[in-house]
């Protein structure tokens, strides 16, 4: 892939996880364009990949349009991030040095406070993945954190609008999961990681109605 499509992709990939574009919104090439100053070519190539990774969708004729999110959608992909993270977790219970959980521990040790001290809710949410995503890199899976990560992306959306009404329970589920992996125990830790991710889809599904009142309303 050339550098321009390279570019262009990361650009439109960032656009289309924090939802700049609204789902099931038909894209305008040619605005777009415009707005990213590249020509129709690479962002096409660009837009085709997205396509393949799930973030956007094409219909012949009509064009590219951002994903759209339902509530059969959402089960899905938290059940994608469920089967991820706890093989994840059981990796970096084994493959994990004491360097690691005591980065881990000073993470969560810093990031305290801003759980209760009226952090913006996407902040929230990035302070989250991270987190997540500590644990997941050191499964020394690569491949498997790319897959994580891409998850994250297409349910962002609805995280923005469920985490606001459990941030103040976030912080301790984080620490619940960090006591077992500390603790190397690999059950305890695959345990608490899959109880803290139903629990946010079952949340997070019930949410995506009021996800589409808050920020968008279908057209039918």
């Amino acid at each position: 892939m050339s550098t321009s499509v390279d570019l262009v992709y990361e650009q439109v990939r960032q656009m289309a996880a924090n939802f700049e574009f609204k789902p099931a919104e038909r894209i305008n090439e040619s605005e777009l364009s415009k707005q990213l100053g590249a020509s129709r070519t690479p962002l096409r190539e660009a837009m085709n990949r997205l396509t393949a990774e799930g973030l956007l969708m094409f219909e012949p004729g009509r064009g590219f349009f951002c994903q759209p999110l339902t509530p059969e959608l959402v089960v899905h992909l938290y059940e994608v991030r469920e089967a991820l993270e706890t093989s994840a977790i059981r990796a970096a219970v084994e493959r994990a040095g004491d360097d690691d959980i005591a980065a881990i521990r000073q993470f969560l040790s810093d990031t305290a406070e801003r759980y209760a001290d009226g952090t913006p809710t996407k902040e929230i949410v990035r302070l989250d993945e991270e987190f997540h995503l500590m644990i997941a890199q050191l499964s020394g899976n690569p491949e498997l954190v790319n897959m994580i990560k891409l998850t994250y992306e297409r349910i962002r959306y609805v995280r923005w609008i469920a985490m606001r009404e459990r941030i103040d329970i976030t912080h301790s589920a984080h620490l619940h999961i960090f006591e077992a992996l500390e603790n190397r125990d690999a059950q305890a830790a695959e345990d608490r990681m899959r109880t803290h991710i139903k629990t946010h889809n079952a949340e997070a599904t019930e949410i995506v109605g009021k996800a589409y009142s808050n920020l968008y309303v279908p057209q039918h």
